[in-house]
């Protein structure tokens, strides 16, 4: 039986964007994830959907599994023969007692891999603007972790620390933070120290409160702040305000999720990334040609007779073209017939196959596509429209009130898959997620098959189109739509 092996990968301070390609590249073709609470969304929905999870952590307070047991099991997962990935926030060597779990993996001959993270405790300044190094304050940085057994005393040298003049970053929880500024100002540090705390940093909720050593614990109070936050102490806190960038882009604060079928990269969530939004590429539709393709494979042996053929997806281009091809065709069976799609996704996925759009209309919808498209009909015109199960009907009621002969024939279904991980229903329930970005009508039926029981008034929709726009505020959404939306 062949030996399975270990990767300890570290998924970063949250932000996808920081995940490293080594460590997508090991999580895509892992058989076990091993995770805890600190991994970012973004990573979670990134994990195979045919992995097996295993959750052995939580925050502060609510933990799961011990360290031992997590320890064994990696080890039992390995010797099965199969290759596990444990995945942790940030760094596994940072204090993600990554050292421990290889140990026991050393001892019993399982191969092993680490995979390095971005490190919250400089990642997480810089997305605030404060670097941990700067010339004209400090020449050293130092990362401490405080961990006390009840009624003990912290194990670390505040005058040690105080000696050194560096940057001090604590990753210990907001809970620490009063016996910090004591421990430091006890061990003789200046009362007006600059001092921050940086709270979910990377992620839109990001939030930083920039005090002294002697004030900062007042303002938490005043304020409120949230876990996971780190600590920085040390004169670089007041760049924040000059250097800050993060909560200058014009999404920051921003989560958003993105409905999207599994097959298609998303476009979308790029943009919307680059502009400073969190997004959440959940829950996944994933699109399926029909078992019975009787109907499109009686149309494609007559293709040569229509003349016009409309397209009204990227996937709907997909899956024509490849049952073209199962069908023993190519694309000398379209004869002269003319090529209408919706929008540019549509256009660009013909575009690839090598064969120009004749006509798109002037707002990516359905219906403008039918009313515009039938001023172009002079009465008696063949059109075959391959598309997804459930279309909109007054496309084909527009091109048959100008006396086309329509063959509307479905293609393929949308089905709906919830997440394994995330909770969308959660998320929105509590305020977390500030807009659902939905590009069909299937995409929001599919939505609220999976979130059952959701308060849908609660839900800001950003569409695509009329009929994705109707969809969503049948269901009480408060819905958005652009003038020219970009199918």
């Amino acid at each position: 039986m062949k030996t399975g092996k270990v990767w300890l990968v570290g998924a970063g301070p949250g932000d996808i964007g920081l995940f490293t390609l080594k460590g997508l590249k090991v999580l895509e073709q892992a058989d076990v994830v091993v995770y805890d609470s600190l991994v970012g969304q973004g990573v979670l929905s990134r994990i195979p959907e045919n992995a097996r999870l295993i959750n052995v952590g939580k925050r502060a307070s609510h933990h799961i599994m011990r360290q031992e047991n997590i320890n064994q099991v990696l080890l039992e997962e390995a010797q099965k023969g199969l290759r596990v990935v444990r995945l942790k926030g940030g760094d596994p060597f940072l204090f993600g007692r990554g050292g421990e779990e290889l140990e026991l993996l050393r001892e019993n001959g399982i191969p092993y891999e680490v995979v390095p993270g971005v490190t919250s405790s400089i990642a997480v300044p810089a997305y605030n603007g404060v670097p941990v190094t700067h010339r004209d304050f400090c020449s050293s940085v130092h990362i401490i972790t405080g961990h006390k057994r009840a009624g003990e005393e912290y194990d670390i040298d505040f005058r040690a620390l105080v000696d050194t003049k560096g940057t001090l970053v604590f990753l210990m929880g907001v809970s620490a933070l009063p016996d910090i500024c004591e421990g430091l100002i006890g061990a003789g540090m200046e009362k007006d120290m600059p001092a921050a705390i940086l709270q979910k940093g990377t992620t839109a909720g990001q939030k930083r409160i920039v005090a002294t050593v002697s004030t900062l614990e007042e303002e938490v109070k005043r304020q409120g702040i949230e876990t996971p936050a780190i600590i920085v102490v040390g004169k670089v806190c007041t760049l924040a305000e000059k250097f800050g960038w993060y909560e200058e882009l014009p999404l920051s604060g921003w989560k958003v999720l993105v409905t999207r079928p599994k097959e298609l990269v998303s476009r979308t969530a790029d943009m919307l990334r680059e502009k400073g939004a969190e997004v959440l590429e959940l829950p996944a539709i994933r699109t399926v040609p029909m078992e019975d393709q009787s109907r499109l494979y009686k149309a494609l042996d007559h293709l040569e007779e229509y003349q016009w053929l409309v397209f009204t997806s990227p996937t709907g281009v997909r899956v024509f073209f490849e049952e073209l091809i199962r069908h023993g065709k190519d694309i000398r069976a379209m004869g002269n017939a003319r090529l209408a799609v919706i929008g540019e996704g549509t256009k660009k996925a013909l575009k690839e196959r090598g064969l120009l759009a004749d006509f798109v209309p002037s707002v990516y919808d359905g219906d403008t596509l039918g009313k515009e498209l039938s001023e172009l009909l002079s009465g008696g015109e063949k059109i075959l429209i391959p598309r997804a199960e459930k279309g909109n009907e007054k496309l084909t009621a527009f091109l048959a009130q100008a006396g086309a002969v329509v063959e509307d024939v479905p293609t393929y279904q949308t089905l709906y898959e919830k997440s394994q991980l995330i909770d969308e229903k959660k998320e929105f329930e509590t305020g977390q997620i500030s807009c659902a970005v939905f590009t069909s009508a299937s995409t929001v039926k599919g939505f609220v098959e999976g979130t059952k029981g959701l308060d849908y008034s609660k839900v800001k929709a950003a569409c695509i189109g009329r009929q994705t726009k109707a969809a969503a505020e049948s269901f009480g959404m408060k819905a958005y739509m652009s003038e020219k939306s970009h199918h």
